[in-house]
């Protein structure tokens, strides 16, 4: 199987988690804040503390890592994270191993901020041959939101 890294492992991302590693994948997923590790361990995933403002901090944990999903939909702070962060991550992902970019398009974030995003890592597909899955699902459904994440991962690996 393979190793997925989850950019923004809150409470969906520990649901995505461990839907994934139920599924027999690998997946790392990140935190800003060290004292939030352990429930993403507790979800079945290798907790990795990094913030996405600050891209160095992330570029560690790409090790052997096959898909990337952008969980950042209702975070908190700047537009950057849907924009300039976001432009600069899929520029990185090209000299790393990682070969697929889920992008989180719903959320409590400004739908403009998260529509910007999504066609940023849609050029990025085009420029780069990077192959991109775009969800809009609403996370206000958790069981449908995890289904389709997961739904885009499989996809991204063949599966």
């Amino acid at each position: 199987m393979a190793r997925v890294l989850i950019v923004g492992c809150g409470c969906r991302g520990r649901s995505l988690a461990g839907a994934l590693a139920a599924a027999g994948h690998t997946v790392r997923g990140t935190t800003r804040d060290p004292a939030r590790a352990a429930p993403i361990e507790a979800a079945g995933a290798e907790p990795v503390v990094a913030d996405p403002d600050r891209l160095g901090t992330l570029m560690g944990a790409l090790a052997g890592v096959s898909v990337v999903c952008w969980l950042l939909g209702s975070a908190d702070g700047s537009g950057a994270l849907h924009g300039e962060r976001l432009s600069a991550l899929t520029e990185r992902l090209v000299d790393t191993p990682v070969r697929g970019l889920v992008y989180e398009a719903a959320g409590t974030v400004d739908r403009e901020l998260l529509a910007g995003g999504a066609a940023i890592v849609r050029q990025a597909s085009q420029r780069w041959h990077i192959p991109v899955e775009v969800v809009s699902e609403d996370p206000a459904n958790p069981g449908r939101w995890t289904g389709a994440m997961a739904a885009a991962v499989g996809r991204l690996l063949g599966c």
